[in-house]
């Protein structure tokens, strides 16, 4: 009985292994993502004409990686762990703004990632929108 206590008491302290929520990331991302990648995600939102490095088109994400969602660098991107600059990089850092209880998800080697609850819900909406 205490082994089994133990195994659950470890497993919770990891941190939960979940897909995520698309459609709590579709509101995060229209709140947060879509002035500069719009609301179609094709990169054309209000503000992508005065940057100067244009916003991705968010739906082409796995057709220019072999098909295959990219997404420890989608990840790392809106987290910061990617070593972009706060301005004049493609896109601002926000991992502080979207702060939460730590999850993992599962890369497609089958290694998990951690990351925060509100990332791995914008993951799942743009893994659902992709062409």
């Amino acid at each position: 009985m205490k082994k089994l206590v133990f195994s659950f008491l470890i497993v919770g302290l990891s941190g939960a292994c979940l897909a995520g929520d698309a459609k709590e990331g579709a509101a995060l991302y229209r709140d947060n993502c879509a002035t500069c990648h719009g609301i179609d995600l094709m990169g054309q939102g209000p503000m992508a004409g005065v940057m100067v490095i244009k916003p991705a088109d968010l739906t082409q994400l796995s057709a220019s990686n072999d098909g295959e969602f990219p997404l420890v660098r989608v990840i790392k991107r809106i987290d910061g762990r990617d070593p972009l600059v706060s301005h004049g990089s493609p896109m601002p850092v926000y991992g502080d703004f979207f702060e939460g209880r730590d999850v993992a998800m599962k890369t497609a080697s089958g290694q998990p990632i951690m990351t925060s609850e509100p990332i791995t819900d914008i993951v799942e909406y743009l893994k659902s929108i992709q062409k």
